[in-house]
């Protein structure tokens, strides 16, 4: 389905407490990456259209079972040893390219499929019950997406250089944030908020073509009631990005072939207070988060995956049979853990609960 679009720029759709600030914070550059590196405050009129946006729309759209569910009191074991994951049948592509951003909503799983072709190109597809492939929204120019409190899809789009929102039911869009300084930003790829809306995402360069506009630097950023800030500007292409069960530290992968998962602790505003390196990771892309607080980190090219705990011991890898992007749990107890990559879905069943998105 096709949906139309409305542009509310620099304004957090999705926050569910929505305070304004009456001046700009600064924006000088910090020595250290754990600190916040500059802000952007909304406008009051932004802020005033974001609090009425942040409703449930007039379609009836309610909260799904992905942005509801919590995890159970007895979450199970995480996975130990070498696993291989099966491929989904009937997923394949039929045009080059990759899966991404794959998201467990009310029962199906959501994920981006994008092209190489001049734009990459890219649509939201749905995997069925009945284990086919439909378009859920075209033209949707995603690639990481998530799910926030009102159920509404969050996603990293490149072709607007934003991070989007997306009204499921009808496709209609509106861009929650484009712009840091005053400049596009080069292509925003992956995407995590906690409970009350609270917006992390990664923004490297791989997709900067897409659209005119680009950031000096590649970077992760917040989004809050505050505005927009930096959370570190010194990975190279920042990739994957996720949360902690208690939403105390936020993981981000990135770094290429001699890359990085790094850890940042947050307060409870969501500041970063600190960071450490957890592990070294080859070319990493998306990852998961099980209900035991493991970290299931993707090696795009090495065609795995890897369960790390939270203090960086790697506990067990899943192989897959081509480059792999992105990993997602699902199913009725979230214990289905989907992988999507080049052109095609994995599942493999664990016997752990984890995060849909």
């Amino acid at each position: 389905m096709t949906g139309t679009s409305t542009r509310l720029t620099r304004t957090a759709l999705t926050l569910t407490s929505l305070s304004l600030l009456a001046s700009l914070v600064g924006c000088g550059q910090q020595d250290d990456p754990s600190e916040v590196q500059g802000s952007e405050s909304p406008s009051a009129e932004a802020g005033q259209a974001a609090a009425s946006s942040a409703q449930p729309s007039a379609s009836g759209n309610e909260p799904s079972m992905a942005s509801s569910w919590q995890c159970p009191s007895n979450p199970g074991e995480a996975p130990s040893g070498t696993l291989r994951a099966e491929r989904i049948a009937g997923s394949a592509s039929e045009r080059p390219g990759l899966y991404e951003g794959p998201v467990w909503v009310d029962g199906s799983l959501y994920f981006s499929d994008f092209t190489f072709d001049e734009g990459f190109p890219s649509r939201v597809q749905r995997l069925t019950d009945e284990g086919t492939l439909e378009t859920a929204i075209e033209d949707s120019g995603s690639n990481g997406l998530a799910v926030d409190t009102e159920g509404f899809l969050m996603a990293a789009t490149h072709d607007a250089k934003a991070i989007s929102r997306y009204e499921l039911s009808t496709g209609d869009r509106e861009i929650v944030w484009d712009t840091y300084q005053d400049n596009r930003f080069n292509s925003p790829n992956d995407l995590t908020l906690t409970g009350n809306g609270i917006i992390y995402f990664t923004d490297p360069d791989f997709q900067q073509s897409a659209a005119p506009g680009r950031q000096p630097k590649t970077r992760v950023y917040r989004i809050g009631t505050d505005g927009i800030s930096v959370v570190d500007d010194t990975i190279a292409n920042p990739n994957g990005v996720s949360l902690s069960p208690d939403e105390r530290t936020l993981y981000v992968a990135g770094g290429g072939e001699k890359g990085v998962l790094r850890a940042y602790d947050l307060d409870d505003q969501g500041q970063v207070t600190g960071h450490r390196d957890l592990a070294k990771v080859s070319v990493p892309d998306g990852m998961a988060i099980d209900c035991l607080g493991n970290i299931y980190v993707t090696e795009h090219s090495l065609q795995r995956l890897r369960v790390l705990s939270p203090e960086g011991e790697q506990l067990a890898e899943i192989k897959v049979d081509a480059n792999i992007t992105n990993a997602a749990f699902g199913g009725e107890q979230r214990k289905t853990l989907y992988l999507t990559g080049a052109g095609t879905l994995w599942q493999i069943e664990l016997d752990v609960a984890g995060y849909p998105y």
